[in-house]
């Protein structure tokens, strides 16, 4: 059974790669809305997209973006800026050097160094594009390095738990955020451009033009980054993982597979399974995808007091 420590580093390196990288995509996609659109109206889809990542608010101005991107990209004091998420994976991987491959931590160590000498640049503003993705690339970089070069055993399992609760919680907040703003749009509609921000913000555009064709609709969006059982950023794809990945750990520690934290995870995964886009838009989406987020964190605090804070007398076999 893998040490409580172990598990917790491996688990938090997958979460803040996986918020680092969802940071510089929304950082990316924020960019460019505003080309070629009014002042009022770019501002409206920067908090829309920001205001997920607990940047709302950094505006002062209508016209002025640098102050959101330069904190949502280089603020290590708050907890979702992408240099912020970089530097704590890799403190991570250093206290779990010994249960991660050297290629690993070679690419893990470069892409933090890599944010670092961007941030002593004084152009890193005007370069935020190439900046976001360069580190995208990174982080794409060293997934494919953990799934070629380390044992997919335990602490692969707690990877892919860590990537992957962070990916439903983060898509679904997402999901939300347009949502509620679809509801307050004057008209009832917000503008195509904004849901392919959307679709873009979670890499889905190409994904979703396959399945629907090019014909951008609200309902459908949503039901693709919900319930797409084959699309690795939806929802319940991420769900369907993280329910594997729990099942994994608990057999991996000699335990019975019915435990709290995969069980609701299961339930999660059950209900998205079932679920039909129609019946969520027509009831309450906003409680619905809410609800997400609240399942998301109870999965957490399962999970850490089944495997990580757990009492020292639990883990003595009777």
């Amino acid at each position: 059974m893998l040490l409580s420590r172990a598990a917790d580093g491996l688990y938090w390196i997958a979460r803040y790669l996986e918020r680092a990288e969802h940071t510089a995509r929304l950082v990316d996609v924020g960019l460019d809305l505003g080309l070629g659109r009014p002042d009022a109206t770019t501002r409206r889809a920067a908090d829309r997209l920001y205001a997920t990542l607990g940047f709302a608010g950094v505006l002062d101005g209508p016209i002025e973006r640098a102050p959101l991107v330069g904190a949502a990209l280089f603020d290590l004091a708050h907890r979702s800026s992408m240099a912020s998420c970089v530097t704590a994976a890799r403190e991570n991987g250093r206290q779990v050097r010994e249960e991660i491959s050297s290629d690993m931590w070679e690419q893990l160590n470069a892409l933090f160094l890599a944010v670092r000498q961007i941030q002593t640049h004084g152009d890193r503003r005007e370069r935020a594009p190439s900046i976001c993705r360069t580190v995208i690339a990174g982080i794409h970089l060293f997934q494919g390095l953990t799934d070629a070069t380390m044992g997919h055993g335990e602490g692969w399992q707690y990877l892919q738990a860590g990537r992957f609760i962070e990916r439903a919680a983060s898509t679904a907040a997402l999901i939300d955020a347009f949502v509620a703003d679809q509801a307050i749009a004057e008209g009832g509609r917000l503008e195509q451009i904004d849901w392919i921000a959307l679709l873009r913000s979670c890499a889905a555009l190409e994904a979703y033009c396959r399945h629907y064709t090019a014909d951008v609709r609200p309902e459908r969006v949503t039901e693709f980054l919900l319930l797409s059982a084959d699309f690795p950023r939806s929802v319940r794809f991420a769900t369907a993982r993280l329910e594997s990945a729990l099942l994994a750990i608990a057999r991996a520690g000699g335990r019975d597979t019915g435990g709290r934290a995969d069980r609701l995870a299961g339930r999660l995964h059950s209900s998205l399974d079932y679920g039909q886009v129609d019946e969520i838009l027509n009831d309450d989406p906003r409680a619905y995808l809410a609800g997400i987020g609240a399942q998301c964190g109870q999965i957490h605090s399962a999970l850490y007091q089944s495997y990580i804070a757990y009492p020292i007398e639990s883990a003595i076999p009777a």
